[in-house]
């Protein structure tokens, strides 16, 4: 089974210099971001070859960038944080393509213009079963799946908007009780696909 994961980094810049030294504030909670990455992609000895996650870089300046990681053709990405974050700075410094142009940065990475509206029509046209992970919503398990491809749209630090969650009006499933944070979320998720 097919593993997406969308997630938004509200204030995460699409555009200029990244601060390595400040991931977590002066770069728009992108620890956040890159901690999705890592949970997303990375087994303990290897790389999963399942999975793709994109973010939505959308704190400007200029236009909103999508960046998207594919496990299936990533190659010479670390594990660590800052090894991710190098990464993205050098995206950064390059315009953003026009949105739904995915361009290559490097083997295994692209990335385009767009928002999640851009990925929602993207993944609809590939037909992926799409669902937003929520709290409130009924618990899912691994009988909820069949071989179908899937994507999971979680937001950053931040709650989505009034009206992202109603853009992202989808199948919703709850990993229990408690807001967690996106990337052990991405962790529990993986935990119960790999039942599947």
């Amino acid at each position: 089974m097919q593993r997406r994961f969308a997630i938004i980094g509200h204030r995460a810049p699409s555009n200029g210099k990244l601060n390595l030294n400040d991931l977590s504030g002066a770069s728009g909670r992108m620890d956040v971001l890159i901690r999705a990455i890592s949970s997303s992609l990375f087994l303990s000895h290897g790389m999963r070859d399942d999975c793709h996650i994109t973010l939505h870089l959308m704190g400007g300046p200029g236009p909103s960038r999508r960046i998207w990681f594919d496990s299936r053709n990533l190659r010479g990405l670390h594990v660590d944080e800052r090894a991710i974050a190098g990464r993205i700075s050098k995206i950064l410094e390059e315009p953003v393509p026009p949105m739904g142009q995915m361009l290559e940065f490097s083997s295994g990475i692209l990335h385009s213009g767009g928002d999640i509206a851009t990925t929602m029509s993207e993944w609809q046209g590939e037909n992926v079963r799409m669902i937003l992970l929520d709290a409130d919503a009924p618990l899912l398990s691994s009988s909820s799946f069949g071989e179908e491809s899937v994507g999971f749209f979680l937001s950053d630090d931040q709650a989505f908007s009034d009206a992202e969650l109603k853009l992202l009006d989808m199948e919703k499933y709850s990993l229990g009780s408690e807001w967690l944070q996106g990337h052990s979320a991405i962790t529990i998720v993986h935990h119960i696909l790999d039942q599947c």
